[in-house]
């Protein structure tokens, strides 16, 4: 099984070194230079704030050095995360056409980056119901030109209030209803706060078979790697180092040596904090999967 783990890294500020060969202020190719130095190989990024509506701005040339990096450096694929304004599921109209032309720029500047995927939430159904909330979410992705060698992953969530992507069957009934080829990526923390347990290595092939037999691996393509600071289906989503949290170093092992999860990419969303970085959770993830 070939590790291929990274973090969510920025793409923006200064250069990280005196070194004339790293990108300078500003460029998309920062986020290359930082996986490096936090050591990992695949890894996701914003193209813009994620928390407004904001278009993709991407030079040529940036876009070309962002390119040469990763074809360089990494040895897992990139994965776009889109703005947390973007909401599938809306049954508003405006918030609908604001959400289609945001995912269009975005699996636009997938392409133009060479990333294969770009990841987004469901979003809330805010009172139009579960069902309704899917159909809405998968008429948005159709709408979608999503150009080849792109695919859009749709996020399992936390599940709280009228959030969708808490439980598996969300997940499958989008894929049920479009048109478009999409998959899915998994956050440990998310699908333990909505209340599948992690937490041994028993709960984790529970977990995932469950997972395989309600939407299938087949459709796992990235994994957000994240402990959680709370307790499972408390739908409480805050994350914590790998191994410290709730989910535990018993759960993640086992997620990190489950053959069936051996190949899919991991990007970590973990925190910044108690003197831990990535580099500290990307070396904690090693040290799991060699045990």
């Amino acid at each position: 099984m070939n590790l291929k783990v990274g973090a969510h890294v920025s793409i923006s500020g200064s250069r990280a070194s005196n070194d004339p060969e790293t990108p300078p202020y500003g460029n998309i190719a920062n986020a290359v230079f930082r996986q490096k130095q936090f050591g990992g190989n695949c890894g996701q990024i914003f193209t813009h704030s994620p928390q407004v509506w904001q278009d993709p701005n991407i030079g040529d040339e940036e876009a070309e050095l962002f390119r040469e990096g990763t074809e360089r450096d990494m040895e897992g694929p990139w994965v776009i995360h889109t703005s947390y304004l973007v909401n599938l599921c809306t049954p508003k109209e405006g918030l609908r056409e604001k959400s289609l032309d945001s995912m269009q720029k975005e699996v636009d500047a997938a392409e133009k980056l060479g990333v294969p995927y770009v990841n987004v939430h469901l979003g809330a159904h805010t009172g139009a119901g579960v069902e309704g909330g899917l159909d809405n979410a998968a008429s948005v992705i159709d709408d979608v030109d999503v150009p080849d060698g792109v695919t859009i992953l749709v996020e399992s969530d936390a599940g709280a209030g009228t959030k969708l992507g808490g439980e598996f069957e969300h997940l499958a009934g989008v894929i049920d209803r479009t048109d478009t080829d999409i998959d899915v990526c998994v956050d440990t923390a998310h699908a333990f706060a909505a209340g599948y347990d992690l937490s041994t290595p028993e709960a984790v092939d529970q977990t995932v078979a469950e997972f395989d037999d309600v939407v299938g691996l087949e459709h796992l393509e990235y994994i957000h790697l994240n402990d959680s600071k709370h307790a499972c289906g408390t739908h409480k989503d805050e994350h914590a180092h790998i191994g410290e949290g709730h989910i535990g170093e018993a759960g993640m092992r086992r997620i990190l040596n489950h053959p069936a999860l051996g190949d899919v990419p991991l990007a970590l969303e973990t925190p910044t904090e108690n003197g831990k970085s990535f580099a500290w959770n990307i070396e904690r993830v090693r040290e799991l999967r060699a045990d």
